[in-house]
């Protein structure tokens, strides 16, 4: 089974911005919907926390903590899908920055759920 960590807009969860926190994300990757294409095991939920500084180093902590390494990182659809957009960077840059510092594909997006 794939494994898989996702990186999630912490502001949209925290506020409600149409993101109620993490479910979405978990049950497509569960079933194998969305940008997932087969069922996949989470094996890290990050939130990016504004200013999104942080990021890459909690991933690798992440990562470390639960002594797997994903086969790919997905930013979540509310992280991506952001209405407004994040101020501080842009889906991605933040995409092509985890890329490049853990050598893992990142992939945009975990489903379309309403």
């Amino acid at each position: 089974m794939k494994k898989v960590a996702i990186v999630g807009c912490g502001a949209y969860m925290e506020k409600g911005y149409g993101c109620p926190g993490e479910w979405r994300c978990l049950k497509a990757a569960a079933l194998g919907e969305g940008t997932f294409k087969e069922p996949s095991q989470v094996t890290a939920f990050i939130r990016c926390e504004c200013p999104g500084r942080t990021v890459v180093p909690n991933v690798g902590m992440a990562m470390k903590l639960s002594e797997i390494k994903p086969d790919a990182i997905y930013l979540s659809s509310c992280l991506v899908n952001a209405k407004p957009s994040c101020p501080y960077t842009t889906p991605e840059d933040l995409a092509q920055m985890l890329q490049s510092k853990t050598g893992i594909p990142v992939i945009l997006g975990t489903h379309d759920y309403h």
